[in-house]
């Protein structure tokens, strides 16, 4: 599998501050403010048959949330999309995963650090599923308040209690963790959002302490244009056993069905394969 080469010994091109640098001396300092301060975002998307779907979407959303943490990505949303083009294209894959990320650099240390260079990187790869045979158990850690964090940007630090949530279902031989919110309402996994269906109705928790995914938007426009009523709520853990069918979404995840919560067991059902069978058909147009 291409994941198990690490990856900071690969061939290849990273785009790194306008210009494109061997991907193996794309390095920073260490001590670069977003190593140690968590002042770096970065997005998610997948490319389809050499078109990276909903890229100006994500450009736009790096933005924001550079905005959200105190800084200006230096470059404009036509400006990010065309390199992120650039560097699938110098990769020459159809299909693979693409990365852009900004962080402050390490011209200051200390929590302060207003004159740090803004810095941005844009890499691929092939990837594949990310999820097989999806089973989740409780996470760790609860998804924070808003007023708490900047819950709504794509932010590093924001990823920590993800990851230590993810390793301890994997420990437990999970795929991934359920995190709850603050207030102990269904929020999502560590790295995607998820809908129930519940008697021909799409559930989906309210996006008000964790990100409203560009993919849970499209899930959400595909449901509403098939005529199924999509409900955007809070929802309790109890509720989970009386879906018929969860799936998650994600740009990784794309549309990947749940089979279990711990205990409880569910099928891949009519819904999900519906949406799975129009999220394909759009990802793979030439309207993106």
């Amino acid at each position: 599998m291409a994941d198990l080469v690490p990856f900071d010994d690969r061939d290849g091109w990273i785009w790194f501050n306008g210009e494109f640098v061997a991907w193996r001396e794309a390095k920073v300092h260490v001590l670069t403010h977003g190593l140690h301060y968590a002042s770096c975002v970065f997005e998610g998307e997948r490319c389809y048959e050499g078109r990276i779907f909903k890229s100006s979407e994500h450009s736009q959303r790096l933005i924001d949330s550079g905005r959200m943490l105190g800084f200006e990505v230096p470059y404009t949303v036509a400006e990010l999309d065309a390199a992120k083009a650039a560097t699938v294209a110098k990769m020459g894959f159809k299909n693979c995963y693409v990365r852009p990320l900004a962080w402050r650099g390490s011209e200051q240390m200390g929590v302060s650090a207003q004159h740090t260079r803004i810095n941005v990187a844009i890499a691929c790869w092939e990837w594949g599923a990310y999820y097989r045979d999806l089973r989740l158990t409780r996470a760790v850690y609860d998804r924070p308040a808003p007023t708490t964090a900047p819950v709504h940007a794509k932010a590093a630090g924001l990823y920590m209690i993800c990851t230590i949530s993810k390793h301890a279902a994997e420990a437990k031989g999970f795929g991934d963790a359920l995190m709850l919110d603050w207030r102990g309402y269904v929020a999502e996994t560590t790295g995607a959002n998820i809908f129930l269906v519940i008697e021909d109705q799409l559930h989906t928790p309210k996006p008000d302490c964790f990100l409203n995914g560009i993919t849970r938007r499209t899930v959400i426009e595909l449901a509403k244009a098939r005529g199924i009523e999509v409900v955007e709520r809070h929802i309790k853990p109890e509720e989970l056993a009386g879906a018929q069918e969860i799936f998650v979404t994600g740009t990784a995840a794309e549309i990947t069905p749940v089979h279990a919560i711990d205990d409880l067991t569910y099928q891949t059902g009519p819904v999900t394969r519906m949406l799975l069978d129009d999220f394909h058909r759009l990802t793979h147009s030439h309207v993106l």
